[in-house]
């Protein structure tokens, strides 16, 4: 580090990717973090997210890159966590694949896309196997994979603890109820030039689409409950004909229910239609969340690029980090830390870009800039 004084960057956006990043810069420059909510991101992608880390399980449906990133980030994960100030539950027991034998077509489907090498992977089982890891589900399990080197993690505890730590960083200063646009490289908030930042970096998500044309919203629909009558040890996915669903278990007896990923920019509330399927197909897993408590519906979308890949866009002093789809927890540590990298004009890890090269787009500009000192 030179003995420069601090930059000073500007982060639009408080979700998931803006608090990792100000956490991760606030050491090396004065950060600005513009947030439109009132600092609790219950409106972002990242609130109502279920945050499983299952890099396998998602490269049944996309290509193996995005698999590569995501079993670095998810060695990043426990150490990132390790340097909050709170713990946060995290969680690496695995993930459970399971079908019905009606499903059997579409649960072989399924296990011939999986870009992973058996049995390191994932593991095939039967009824009794299925049980012997889960002991409460339903019996009537024909077909299931083990995939034991998936994670989770709590995302609003993860939220929450960021907050906190990062309100307590003098070096931060959150701003709320601050709408943050780009026109042309000049950052405006609430309608009023903002000028005095070396870097500005974009993590606004599908906020960001009035400035990135390719950039998409992609529905998902969640539900969170309590039901003490059920215990799972790791997230089940269900193969649906329609859909994938999946289950989350939080701390509590605490489960995120939701579908992967509904192509629609949609911003209505989950139908009825979507709340019977996704309720009865978690009474079909286990018989206990018959007494569930529903805590909340709700929709929002995902930002996604044509191709679902993820990207960092540099272009003058502006710095995009977006179209993470639904893998954003997944892969938001190797984002950050790419982010990090270029910033501080560190080695960027290698692996990053050779799993996916298009990860990093750089526009050409007249003179270099200065980057963080």
């Amino acid at each position: 580090m030179s003995s420069q004084p601090k930059r000073k960057i500007a982060i639009l956006g408080a979700g998931l990717l803006g608090r990792l990043l100000a956490w991760q810069l606030h050491e090396h420059a004065h950060i600005d973090l513009y947030d439109q909510d009132l600092g609790n991101a219950d409106e972002s992608a990242a609130f109502l997210a279920a945050a499983m880390l299952a890099p396998m399980a998602e490269s049944a449906e996309s290509g193996r890159g995005i698999m590569h990133l995501g079993q670095l980030a998810l060695r990043l994960w426990p150490k990132l966590l390790a340097g909050l100030p709170e713990p946060v539950f995290f969680q690496q027991n695995g993930s459970l694949v399971l079908a019905f034998a009606a499903d059997r077509s579409h649960f072989d489907t399924l296990r011939g896309q999986l870009k992973g090498n058996a049995p390191e992977d994932y593991q095939t089982l039967d009824a009794a196997a299925i049980l012997k890891l889960e002991p409460e589900l339903n019996a009537r399990f024909a077909h299931g994979l083990f995939l034991p080197n998936e994670g989770q993690l709590d995302n609003r505890q993860l939220l929450r603890v960021l907050a906190g730590a990062l309100r307590s960083r003098s070096q931060v200063q959150w701003h709320t109820s601050a709408y943050a646009q780009l026109e042309d490289q000049q950052l405006l908030v609430n309608g009023e030039p903002v000028l005095e930042h070396d870097w500005v970096i974009d993590c606004r998500g599908i906020g960001a689409k009035e400035t990135q044309a390719d950039l998409r919203g992609v529905r998902g629909e969640v539900i969170r409950v309590r039901a003490p009558a059920v215990n799972l040890n790791r997230p089940v996915r269900l193969v649906h004909p329609r859909y994938p669903l999946y289950i989350a278990p939080k701390p509590e007896h605490t489960f995120v229910i939701g579908a992967t990923q509904i192509e629609s920019e949609d911003r209505r509330a989950p139908t009825v239609r979507s709340a019977l399927e996704l309720l009865s197909a978690c009474f079909s897993v286990h018989s206990g969340f018959a007494e569930a408590e529903i805590l909340e519906i709700r929709s929002g979308l995902r930002p996604a690029y044509r191709n679902n890949h993820p990207q960092m866009r540099v272009k003058g002093r502006v710095i995009s980090l977006n179209g993470l789809f639904r893998h954003g927890y997944l892969l938001s540590p190797v984002m950050v830390d790419l982010c990090r990298s270029f910033l501080l004009q560190q080695p960027i890890d290698g692996r990053y870009l050779a799993a996916m090269p298009s990860l990093l787009l750089v526009e050409p500009e007249p003179l270099a800039k200065e980057r963080v000192g």
